[in-house]
């Protein structure tokens, strides 16, 4: 998908590894101009630094998604810089605390919830302002499998991702004359830091108890969710919108 992207300005949230890294680079190397987005400012850098070795085009900006100023003053940065906002993917997103329901804590709950739900809201809230202004968009959300079906020891974060979906399938209606694209993937296990971390918990599934039950009988690596994302920015997917893909080596099939 080389140049697909060609000259879009694109917003990557929770860049700084994993599926949000490499889809940055991804969106580098299809030709768009690139800002990632993070509260981690080391590793945002780590990523902006990776796409411009590679002769990409990208900034970084340390942002927190749970705040609506820091949200709507790193859209607002973006139009002053390069004029629009072409593609947006709100990618920021923490799995908590991998324990069940009857004993997880209010904590967890709020934290979850403020950063996969509210965060995913307080982006589209702002990007689709600007892209409305334009009259064209392309926005993608991070749901999950877990956005589609139930997993036991993660009952918030499945919540959180069924969310995401619901706002992702409303806000696709709300814009589908206004040229705006608004979709979602759901990834199953990924080969990231986040599932190395709720496999690494006693007495849960690990690696291969989840590989078990993937049809594909593998994970999938951060760069075939990022290829998804690209190619549903791009204008080949131009009469989608309102979905929640799937990229899970056949898990919803099953």
């Amino acid at each position: 998908m080389a140049n697909v992207l060609e000259g879009k300005i694109a917003l990557i949230t929770g860049c700084s590894s994993g599926i949000g890294r490499a889809t940055a680079i991804a969106f580098a190397a299809a030709g768009a101009v690139v800002t990632c987005a993070d509260v981690d400012q080391k590793g945002g850098e780590a990523t902006v630094a990776m796409i411009r070795e590679a002769r990409g085009k990208a900034e970084f900006e340390q942002t927190d998604v749970t705040d609506a100023n820091q949200v709507q003053g790193l859209v607002n940065r973006i139009v002053a810089a390069h004029g629009r906002l072409d593609c947006a993917y709100n990618n920021a997103g923490i799995e908590g605390e991998v324990i069940e329901t009857h004993e997880a804590s209010e904590r967890n709950f709020d934290r979850i919830m403020a950063v996969n739900v509210k965060g995913v809201w307080l982006c589209m809230k702002y990007e689709i302002r600007q892209m409305l202004k334009q009259g064209a968009g392309a926005i993608v959300n991070t749901a999950s499998l877990a956005g589609l079906a139930g997993f036991p020891a993660l009952p918030i974060y499945v919540a959180s991702k069924h969310a995401v979906v619901g706002l992702t399938k409303s806000a696709a209606l709300e814009c589908a004359q206004s040229g705006i694209r608004i979709n979602a993937v759901c990834p199953g296990p990924v080969d990231t830091p986040m599932m190395e971390r709720i496999g690494n918990n006693e007495g849960r599934p690990g690696r291969k108890e989840f590989e078990a039950f993937v049809p594909m009988r593998r994970y999938a690596t951060p760069d075939e969710i990022a290829s998804t994302v690209v190619w549903l920015c791009s204008s080949q997917s131009s009469y989608i919108t309102g979905v929640a893909v799937p990229v899970d080596g056949g898990m919803i099939a099953g």
